[in-house]
């Protein structure tokens, strides 16, 4: 399906049984689960058990979304909710070596590298969802947008020259772009979600 079908028509074509809604579905807000997830520290085969249980969860209540727009933040509160049970039923069954390492010793090498990764990946998820919500502007914001980013950056004179815009009207484009990138519905829950952590 094409990249510029709202959220709210992918679900209700889901509802519908429509495989490539869903698919869509899957393909556009698994960076922002990924990420999510990675905030809470999950590791490997849990990052995939959250997942694939958070798809599950919206099979299961695909249909009692009233909102279908509201799908990125039901998205959020989910993965929240699972990393969280996950995290509780790991608590409960971990056994503590009383022989081991305690609170003040240096954590292992690996695991500070392991934070790195994470971090590469919550950047990579990131960058998936910004390359996205980038795609669904205007040409002319896009457009916009990769002249003001160029290095060094092009004066107004220049950027007016090159786009045929009015040198007053470059900032407030400028702002109504990124507006609307903070506004795509991926974009929002993951800073929603970046907010709350």
């Amino acid at each position: 399906m094409a990249d510029d079908v709202s959220v709210a028509e992918l679900v209700l074509a889901a509802r519908g049984g429509q495989q490539t809604a869903w698919d869509e579905l899957v393909v556009r807000f698994t960076p922002l689960v990924h990420g999510i997830v990675r905030r809470y520290r999950l590791q490997g085969s849990d990052v995939e058990d959250v997942v694939q249980t958070l798809w599950l969860r919206l099979v299961e209540h695909l249909d009692d979304l009233r909102e279908p727009a509201a799908l990125p933040g039901w998205i959020v509160a989910t993965a929240r909710n699972e990393c969280l049970r996950l995290l509780r039923a790991r608590r409960r069954t971990q056994p503590v070596d009383p022989l081991g390492p305690g609170i003040d010793h240096e954590p292992p090498a690996t695991a500070r590298l392991d934070e790195e990764v994470v971090e590469d990946l919550d950047q990579a998820g990131r960058h998936e969802l910004l390359l996205r919500a980038f795609a669904e502007l205007s040409e002319q914001h896009r457009e916009l947008l990769l002249v003001l980013v160029q290095d060094p950056p092009p004066s107004y004179a220049e950027v007016s020259a090159r786009l045929g815009i009015p040198i007053g009207s470059i900032g407030p484009t400028r702002a109504r772009a990124l507006q609307r990138i903070r506004e795509n519905p991926a974009v929002a829950a993951w800073i929603a979600a970046a907010a709350d952590v």
